[in-house]
């Protein structure tokens, strides 16, 4: 099921057979650097994927959606909206993740860009954030360009992470 599309991209709900491509994904130190836990084998892979099948268990209009290169019909990335409860409060998070043939073309932040969005305007969202790791320079830069004002350090079981958020109603 298609979620929502970019002029680049397509953005659709993950399937039992993306899983060798989220795993490449997944298992590549570089790309999960910036993550707490660190790579996934196969199976905590297979595992995520399941979780997302129909969307966020809690919150099925949420969760990590397969991200689609329009041109050469790839399967490039996995982004999404995650619910999370920070500090007591529920919030919203703008997660993507582009594998590294298509960085430094600027899908991050076009898809980034959608997903805010679909938030706001289809979702009806009053606010999204972004959780990034304090060196995820390529993250802040995206974040950042969608409108997210840095707004505090937190930590939570997993470490240290920077918070920006953004209102509904605040432009970019």
């Amino acid at each position: 099921m298609q979620i929502l599309e970019t002029p680049r991209t397509l953005l659709r709900r993950l399937q039992p057979d993306d899983l060798d491509d989220l795993f490449a994904l997944y298992r590549d130190p570089e790309i999960r650097r910036y993550f707490p836990e660190g790579t996934l084998s196969y199976e905590e892979t297979k595992e995520e994927l399941e979780w997302f099948l129909e969307g966020h268990p809690s919150h099925p209009e949420l969760g990590l959606w397969a991200t689609i290169h329009k041109e050469s019909h790839q399967f490039i990335g996995r982004c999404g909206l995650l619910p999370w409860t920070i500090d007591g409060q529920p919030e919203v998070e703008v997660a993507y993740m582009i594998a590294k043939p298509y960085w430094g073309q600027g899908l991050g932040t076009e898809v980034a860009q959608a997903i805010i969005d679909y938030g706001f305007n289809r979702l009806h969202l009053p606010r999204l954030i972004c959780l990034i790791d304090r060196d995820n320079m390529a993250s802040i830069k995206v974040a950042t360009h969608i409108g997210m004002v840095f707004e505090r350090e937190s930590r939570d079981e997993k470490g240290p992470f920077l918070l920006y958020g953004k209102m509904k109603d605040q432009g970019v």
